[in-house]
């Protein structure tokens, strides 16, 4: 009986460790934690609807800690993916805050010019904070405006004359929405982009992401920009079939490059290879 009774204490402590290994505090710290070893610093940024956490390089002077970022040229900004938007199929996440923060990982591996912006409700608190925003409305109209206003705001405050925008998953759909609003972006890279979120529920058979724009219906603002978009050749995320609906709402001649990648996955193992594959 006592064996029993230690069993399931250590079961106990085992799943306490695990959801403080999970917690939203946690995961901050992780992202954090990777930043810091590369000399990034975070910096939030308060747009119109969300506050929106970003990661920059630094360079210390006097002591004290500024983003350094060289002028006028151009500054490519990775956009998360979705994070930890559900912890089940049928249960969505308090927090979408990532655990494995993929679009940040490429960001630190890039040494050109670069910024790293998480989602909305990633990281940081906003008072508009609810489930719906990385759910169904996870690429809603407010969410679009908002992550086009931290563009331009690092675009401002780094002094950058054109952007390149590099999103990952369902980032890619900001990234691609975000592309279909501005006349600054010179390229539009995807890592496993979630770029016609309609084909891919339907793919799924999920429930439909109502409240959310879909990229594929602005082809005709993104079809002068020149895009890649990169996917895993053993991605059951994102299947292929999701960026092939999206190219091919594009005219011949017009039409965005995929590139696969046979045996990467939604996850793995695309900052092994980066930044190599941008190219």
């Amino acid at each position: 009986m006592r064996g029993l009774f230690v069993g399931f204490i250590v079961l106990l402590t085992l799943l306490m460790q695990g959801c403080a290994h999970f917690s939203v505090a946690s995961r901050i710290k992780n992202a954090d934690l990777m930043a810091d070893k590369a000399g990034w610093k975070a910096d939030t940024l308060h747009t119109q609807f969300f506050n929106i956490e970003s990661y920059a390089p630094a360079s210390k002077t006097n002591n004290t800690v500024k983003h350094h970022i060289k002028k006028n040229e151009t500054l490519t900004v990775y956009i998360e993916g979705d994070g930890l938007a559900w912890v089940s199929r049928t249960q969505p996440s308090s927090n979408p805050t990532p655990m494995n923060p993929l679009a940040l990982k490429l960001a630190l591996k890039d040494h050109g010019n670069v910024v790293y912006l998480g989602r909305p409700c990633q990281y940081v608190e906003s008072k508009n904070c609810t489930q719906k925003y990385w759910t169904n409305a996870r690429f809603g109209p407010e969410v679009v405006a908002s992550m086009d206003q931290a563009v331009s705001l690092v675009k401002a405050k780094f002094h950058a004359k054109n952007i390149i925008l590099v999103g990952y998953s369902g980032g890619g759909a900001i990234a691609a929405l975000v592309a279909a609003r501005r006349h600054d972006v010179v390229r539009l890279i995807t890592v496993a982009g979630n770029l016609d979120p309609q084909k891919w529920t339907q793919l799924l058979d999920i429930t439909p992401l109502t409240g959310s724009l879909n990229p594929a219906d602005y082809w005709r603002e993104l079809m002068n920009i020149p895009q890649l978009l990169l996917i895993g050749g053993k991605d059951k995320t994102i299947p292929l079939a999701v960026d092939e609906s999206y190219r091919d709402r594009f005219p011949k001649g017009k039409q965005p490059q995929i590139k696969v990648v046979p045996d990467f996955n939604h996850h793995c193992c695309w900052s092994t290879q980066w930044p190599e594959l941008m190219h």
